[in-house]
């Protein structure tokens, strides 16, 4: 693959577009490839200064990103998965933009199992990565999951199969698609990202847009887990999201039974439902992942018997109806508690429209508010399963999930 990136990349003028995780690793490729005739680097944030290259932040960035509208220099638009460029892409500049994700998907010779979906894609990614590794399989895990598809060029093989967990951002502008490419749901999402959701499940749908014969799409949620699987995975969306890594398994040649088998040695991720333990008899679980009503909406199916619920963040103006109708049948939840944002306007439609509902509802400052609250009315669990984004108050959904967790322990 290296030859490939090398003959890509040749004698051509690049613009790296955002300089976080991906787009560091990108640098760092450039830089050993060494063949690029220009190399720029353009992120709103101020940049290294040892950065041996053109350097644009600020209103400059801006302009970089401007000339996207009608022409630009540069011959190659390596474009960062945080980066929105909505619709303001000329036409003909969108052939140049590129990213980590799509280069590997067009050179990478070896089996790809790609995983995308609003919700499940990290358990689902892990999952068939864990499974075909205890089946004596070669298998690595990159992607969305927090490692950049071109960063460790030395680690693939033909013989390697790469999982490979791509976000909506990821694939907005790829021109390929994996061999076996695994679309789970598509759920109204990073609406901040896209002019709408139409385009977000345009990008969603890019998994499989450009696969060739023999390549394999699966997206059926009529699959089933194998019954009665001894799984530490928590609720039915789990035992689907097993059913599929499952299949995705199999079809990378994993033997059945000892893929089942291996399916019941994994762990939950960390803020998916995570369990943290009792205190004083109360559960606290952790699922700061749910950044969407339908995924707080399964956290509670999973944990039918939870009485105090924590919900809030971002409001991006999500419908909410599905946690409404869910809630209002809802008998074992006593406590639903609001955090800014988004929890405002759930608490407002109960109080004013959802008004059929058996449980008290608490305006919470903040979550340190809202944790403190918990521990004095909570008799069997208290869950943190927002149905929001936490950009409001948190760099991401992971910084949320483990200041929930030092909440908890402050207390005990």
């Amino acid at each position: 693959m290296t030859s490939k990136l090398r003959a890509f990349f040749e004698g051509k003028k690049v613009l790296i577009l955002g300089f976080g995780l991906e787009g560091k690793s990108t640098y760092k490729l450039l830089k050993m490839l060494d063949c690029a005739a220009l190399v720029a680097v353009a992120d709103a944030k101020p940049l290294p200064e040892e950065l041996d290259c053109l350097k644009f932040t600020g209103d400059e960035y801006e302009q970089r990103v401007k000339e996207l509208e009608s022409e630009t220099e540069y011959d190659i638009i390596m474009k960062s998965p945080g980066i929105a460029l909505y619709d303001r892409v000329n036409e003909s500049q969108k052939s140049k933009i590129t990213s980590q994700s799509d280069l590997f998907l067009r050179f990478y010779e070896g089996n790809v199992v790609g995983v995308t979906g609003t919700k499940g894609k990290s358990t689902v990614s892990a999952l068939i990565n864990h499974i075909l590794n205890n089946c004596g399989k070669k298998a690595i895990l990159i992607g969305n999951i927090g490692i950049p598809p071109l960063e460790n060029l030395s680690h693939y093989d033909d013989n390697t199969i790469v999982v490979i967990e791509l976000s909506a951002q990821q694939l907005e502008y790829v021109k390929a698609s994996p061999r076996i490419a695994v679309l789970l749901n598509i759920y109204p999402e990073h609406l901040d990202h896209f002019t709408d959701f139409e385009a977000y499940k345009a990008a969603k749908e890019n998994i499989f847009k450009q696969q060739k014969p023999g390549d394999v799409l699966i997206y059926d949620e009529t699959l089933k887990a194998p019954p009665n699987i001894k799984t530490k995975l928590i609720g039915a969306h789990n035992l689907y999201n097993i059913a599929v890594a499952l299949k995705a398994a199999t079809l990378c040649g994993a033997g059945v039974n000892t893929a089942i088998k291996a399916a019941e040695t994994f762990s939950p991720l960390a803020h998916r439902l995570e369990p943290l333990g009792l205190e004083n008899g109360i559960e606290y679980v952790n699922d700061s992942i749910s950044t969407i009503p339908q995924s707080t909406v399964n956290a509670l199916k999973a944990l039918p018997d939870t009485d105090v619920l924590i919900v809030g963040g971002v409001d991006r103006g999500v419908c909410y109806d599905d946690l409404f109708e869910h809630l209002e049948k809802d008998e074992n939840l006593k406590f639903l508690i609001a955090l800014p944002g988004a929890g405002r306007r759930i608490a407002a439609c109960f109080d004013n429209v959802h008004t059929a509902h058996r449980f008290e509802i608490y305006l919470a400052s903040d979550l340190k508010d809202a944790v403190e609250f918990a521990k004095t009315v909570a008799k069997k669990r208290c869950l943190l399963s927002p149905a929001a984004a936490s950009y409001d108050a948190y760099k991401n959904f992971e910084e949320r999930g483990e200041h929930f967790k030092k909440l908890v322990k402050l207390h005990k």
